[in-house]
């Protein structure tokens, strides 16, 4: 090998092991900017130099503001949910709290310790111990908690900081996306067409994975909504949120809210309830679950559920809550690769075409 060419080899290993070092804290913001662009790219083409009359004038929307208007809308799209998504939990947190405050513990205690024989100079000196243990538990807790405010501080400033990189990558990849994608296909070592098929599959095969598991999440959520207040369940909009949010985990996702919604009826003496509750989960959920994510993904993207399961519990754990989508994203996507691959690169095509010695 030349020597320069190592040389230049070798200077695009070093340059490239620093870019990747220096972009690795901030990976899941620009892995989620880049499927947020990748969803929005299509209104953002719409819009663009779309004439609208201002004044009596006619005006071109450049590509600029097409995007900076379609950014604004996607964090819109993400923050409001969100926002209300918060709201809503406060106020189960406060009326979980309401709830407990009128239950006076020490009083059932008490009466259910004369039941059971026991004198009041015990209850008096095991209530004093119990008082004890609770200021110093008090005590615990707010240092824990003062601990991870602290951490909570920083980690609101990390946060933010990779939000902002979040916004001006979604900005730029849809300002740029065609030339990036053009440049990343003029440097790859590949033919033009097997580029092309590469592109196209990448682009169904992620579009399907999207589809096909939004809307499973927002089914599953929904009639899940529905099963809960048509049986008088509290907080049904915030269970329903989350709903939604758990189903991205398939078969296992919805029943880590319905279960113990059903051992919550059983408890408070609602049997009926929870039977109901149980069945209508089994019936319905169970069958939304199975059959409509297996039409949806099986069919539309070709990802098998188990993948699926294993990319939204390992996009849990690198990315964050963004990891629910790009965990099968990914997976995805490699997937599609491996397969354009395999079609271009068959080796036995390969051997075909040598020519005999």
């Amino acid at each position: 090998m030349d020597l320069r060419i190592g040389f230049l080899l070798l200077l695009v290993a070093i340059l490239g092991a620093i870019s990747a070092l220096l972009a690795l804290p901030l990976l899941q913001y620009i892995m989620a900017a880049a499927l947020l662009a990748f969803v929005l790219f299509p209104l953002h083409e719409r819009l663009e130099h779309r004439t609208v009359r201002v004044r009596g004038t006619t005006v071109t929307i450049p590509p600029r503001v097409s995007a900076g208007i379609v950014t604004v809308f996607g964090i819109l799209a993400t923050v409001v949910p969100l926002l209300v998504f918060t709201v809503l939990l406060l106020q189960t947190v406060l009326s979980f709290i309401d709830d407990l405050g009128d239950v006076d513990l020490v009083e059932t205690v008490r009466t259910t310790a004369r039941e059971l024989g026991l004198e009041d100079a015990v209850l008096d000196s095991l209530e004093d111990a119990f008082n004890s243990e609770i200021e110093g538990f008090l005590n615990r807790g707010l240092e824990f908690a003062l601990q991870e405010l602290l951490r909570l501080l920083d980690m609101s400033f990390q946060v933010g900081l990779g939000l902002l990189v979040l916004v001006f990558l979604l900005y730029y990849f849809l300002v740029d996306g065609r030339r990036l994608v053009a440049w990343i296909g003029s440097v790859a070592p590949i033919d033009d067409e097997i580029r092309q098929e590469l592109i196209d599959e990448i682009d169904a095969v992620t579009w399907a994975v999207l589809r096909s598991h939004v809307l499973v999440a927002i089914a599953e959520g929904v009639l899940g909504g529905l099963g809960l207040y048509l049986l008088g369940v509290p907080n049904v909009a915030f269970w329903t949120i989350v709903m939604v949010v758990v189903s991205f985990l398939p078969a296992v996702g919805i029943w880590l809210i319905w279960g113990p919604i059903v051992g919550y009826l059983f408890i408070v003496g609602d049997p009926v309830g929870g039977i109901l509750l149980l069945v209508y989960g089994i019936t319905v959920l169970s069958v939304v679950d199975n059959y409509l994510r297996a039409v949806l993904v099986d069919l539309e993207s070709g990802v098998h559920p188990g993948t699926v399961l294993v990319g939204v519990i390992g996009g849990l754990y690198l990315f964050g809550i963004l990891g629910l989508l790009l965990g099968p994203v990914l997976l995805a996507t490699f997937k599609a690769v491996v397969e354009v691959f395999g079609d271009a690169y068959d080796p036995e095509e390969e051997s075909e075409q040598v020519p005999p010695p």
